[in-house]
């Protein structure tokens, strides 16, 4: 990329979890400088105290009101990453349409302003288009999107996500828009959630389960937990967005990477035995974690009508090492531990 050293990136949804982390590291290990916009601030607030404020801008606002900023932010820009989103499966089921005008139509305007502007956009889609596929290992150029039926609200983020990477890739064959989309698989880490969303029960995996361990002293599982994800740590993902946006070579454009760790691998019963486990090796956290127990309970139950799931999902990353030379580093177990170690006092 031409002028990377003064390259200035766009973060929308930079208050959430990616967007926070992938901030902090672009801070700490580059000289580019961050736009960062989010409806909270939670997050912002801190990084702010220790940034260069020639660096680093925060707005907080609402990116379904605020489109005269956000189209002055995107052409001072040299990247767009458009991070604002619902990706919690209780959300799609809840607040269907939400998720769908959150997720595709405020998405597809930012891209339309991208196009508008000759701004490289990189895009995060989402594992979950792969959806209900027999592939065993998902290729991002090869592997089939099925999902399930239209009354099964589960798969409306899916769906918008999809429809998103075909426009996107519309835009960049009619229009030249520079682009590139990247399917993250399961990250974790600190801030994945917060102790509000675990409260209401829609928080996502680690976040969950330590909860409940605390709260109520056992871990509910979905259908016995049987559904298996590849986790990945988020200091390994981001090491993998800021390939991207490098993009030595230009080797990344036009192009569809998986961005997950197939070692990883696990069963979420076998996750939350990691929990568990990692949890008891914590002095705040081990009295409780040591009587833990694990209940099963029927998807239907859990999340009512309109939940549907796929078995398994393992990402084939040989286009992300061979193209950009990344691969993933750390274990389950560890990013369990560096999940959980930072929030004994939030969870």
């Amino acid at each position: 990329m031409e002028g990377v050293r003064a390259l200035r990136a766009l973060i929308l949804g930079a208050d959430g979890f990616i967007g926070s982390h992938l901030t902090e590291k672009i801070l700490d290990i580059t000289d580019w400088g961050v736009t960062a916009f989010d409806l909270n601030d939670r997050n912002a607030r801190d990084i702010a105290k220790g940034a260069d404020s020639r660096r680093f801008t925060f707005k907080k606002g609402d990116i379904f009101k605020d489109d005269v900023w956000l189209e002055e932010q995107v052409e001072a820009c040299n990247v767009v990453l458009p991070f604002a989103g619902i990706a919690k499966p209780a959300y799609y089921l809840s607040h269907p349409l939400w998720t769908f005008e959150l997720d595709f139509e405020q998405n597809l305007k930012v891209v339309r302003m991208c196009v508008k502007h000759g701004k490289r956009v990189i895009f995060p889609s989402t594992s979950e288009v792969y959806g209900l596929t027999s592939d065993e290992v998902l290729d991002e150029d090869e592997s089939p999107l099925i999902v399930g039926s239209v009354g099964k609200m589960r798969w409306i983020y899916s769906c918008g996500k999809q429809m998103m990477d075909r426009i996107i890739t519309a835009y960049g064959q009619e229009k030249g828009l520079k682009y590139t989309i990247f399917r993250p698989f399961n990250w974790v880490g600190p801030r994945l959630d917060t102790p509000e969303d675990a409260r209401s029960r829609t928080a996502r995996s680690i976040t969950q389960i330590a909860h409940d361990v605390l709260e109520k002293g056992e871990v509910t599982l979905v259908a016995g937990g049987t559904q298996r994800r590849s986790f990945t740590w988020i200091g390994d993902g981001t090491d993998a967005l800021m390939a991207l946006i490098r993009n030595e070579g230009g080797r990344a454009d036009g192009q569809i990477f998986n961005i997950g760790s197939p070692a990883n691998n696990a069963s979420i019963r076998e996750l939350a035995e990691i929990v568990v486990d990692v949890m008891k090796g914590i002095p705040a956290y081990a009295a409780r974690a040591e009587k833990a127990r694990f209940v099963s309970v029927p998807a239907e139950k859990y999340y009512r009508n309109g939940y549907d799931d796929m078995k398994n999902r393992v990402p084939s990353i040989a286009k992300m090492k061979n193209l950009m030379g990344w691969t993933p580093k750390v274990g389950l177990r560890d990013a369990v531990r560096m999940t959980l170690t930072p929030c004994s006092s939030q969870i």
